[in-house]
């Protein structure tokens, strides 16, 4: 009788260890899925910058063809400085779907299967 009573104690010690480990392990893959929600938020948030980015490229090109119209004879030089803002302003526009890929592909977190 004792015997069984020092196995039933021995087996009870192990599943509390057990129970302990499993909820730790739970704990970890809840934090580990909210990190995971959280860069899809971030990753899309990183692709809004698209739609500014169009919204400045039509700026400087309504900009341009209003200059042109008003004063035809700085069409070339008004020309330059179009380009050079639309070149800037796109070159924004390639950081966000950069920043989204990092997001998305290089800071993974790393799961157990």
């Amino acid at each position: 009788m004792e015997v069984q009573a020092q196995v039933l104690r021995i087996i009870n010690k192990k599943s509390k260890k057990e129970q302990r480990r499993k909820n730790v392990t739970r704990k970890v893959f809840s934090q580990l899925e909210m990190l995971e929600r959280a860069k899809s938020i971030g990753a899309g948030a990183a692709t809004i910058a698209l739609a500014r980015a169009a919204v400045g490229i039509g700026n400087v090109l309504s900009s341009l063809i209003h200059s042109m119209a008003r004063n035809p004879s700085l069409a070339k030089q008004s020309f330059g400085y179009a380009i050079l803002g639309f070149a800037l302003t796109e070159a924004i526009a390639l950081f966000a779907p950069m920043m989204d890929f990092l997001i998305s592909f290089i800071f993974r977190s790393h799961k157990k299967s």
